[in-house]
């Protein structure tokens, strides 16, 4: 027990000086944490990433150590309620860009225009970060559809921070011109002037897309307030490999129950569905198909 606590309150090697110490208490506090409150395994890869993501949060929170700053979490309720959405937001990570993985596109492209009488079309990006991925979906919506699509599209997304961006759907013209010169003529405005290198998404592809705070983890999901299954096509790209097993078998059986039979899954370059082959089957790269 002893050699336990020894080893528990030694600080974490770092490669930098740090303005706070940081021991394997303190990030073990921390993996606890993020895991329950957003399904988010850290292996121990991660020390410095923590490190450098909290430790901003105690700068401007003015918290003189983390286990101080732990323990309010931990116990402070009206400490807590405003600071568990700041926590898990810097703990989450944010990779994306104008259709990545584009082979997705396509296959999408292809099931919309099947769909086409069916009623009116609901899709879910699940993961919609800073706004790439849903307005890259909207894109190939009304390509397939047409300007005047009912189909409608849920971005979620756990970070309030990044959607927030996503709702403002202004980005570095650099980074739209990804999404080739055709699009970017047609889906958005050029900035001028002080927003000069900048490029926003126009009002019809805007207007396809509802933005909502979702947590995976959560016991229901309001943002999805209707009967299941009520979706017809769900993206949810390399967030599993963040999860433990438990909980990916845990997210996939409610994707399962929300995606109605014949919908698409798509999945990152990294993630499979092997141990759902009872309720899915693989219809393309990374595609399911519900049964």
């Amino acid at each position: 027990m002893g050699a336990r606590d020894e080893f528990d309150d030694q600080l974490l090697p770092s490669d930098v000086v740090r303005d706070y110490a940081f021991t394997r208490t303190d990030f073990e506090r921390v993996r606890k944490l993020i895991h329950g409150r957003a399904g988010i395994s850290l292996n121990d890869s991660k020390q410095s990433m923590v490190y450098s993501r909290l430790a901003r949060r105690l700068r401007a929170l003015g918290v003189g150590c983390f286990s101080a700053y732990l323990d309010r979490l931990e116990s402070d309720a009206e400490f807590a309620a405003l600071e568990s959405q700041e926590f898990v937001n810097a703990l989450t990570t944010n990779l994306t860009s104008f259709f990545r993985e584009p082979h997705h596109f396509p296959v999408l492209a292809d099931f919309l225009r099947t769909q086409v009488g069916a009623g009116p079309l609901r899709l879910w990006s699940a993961a919609a970060s800073t706004g790439e991925e849903p307005y890259s979906i909207a894109m190939t919506m009304i390509e397939a559809l047409g300007p005047g699509t009912d189909a409608r599209l849920l971005a979620t997304d756990i970070d309030t921070h990044v959607l927030a961006a996503a709702s403002r759907g202004v980005y570095r013209l650099d980074a739209a011109c990804h999404c080739g010169d055709e699009r970017l003529k047609r889906f958005f405005l050029r900035g001028t002037g002080a927003n000069h290198g900048m490029a926003r998404v126009k009002p019809e592809l805007a207007r396809l897309i509802q933005f909502a705070r979702l947590n995976l983890l959560e016991a229901n999901w309001p943002a999805l307030a209707c009967s299941a299954p009520a979706v017809d096509a769900i993206f949810c790209r390399n967030v599993m490999i963040y999860f433990d097993k438990p909980t990916q078998r845990g997210i996939l059986d409610r994707f399962a129950q929300v995606l109605r039979p014949g919908g698409l899954l798509f999945v990152g370059h990294s993630e499979n569905l092997i141990d759902l082959r009872d309720q899915f089957v693989l219809r393309g790269k990374t595609v399911y198909e519900r049964l």
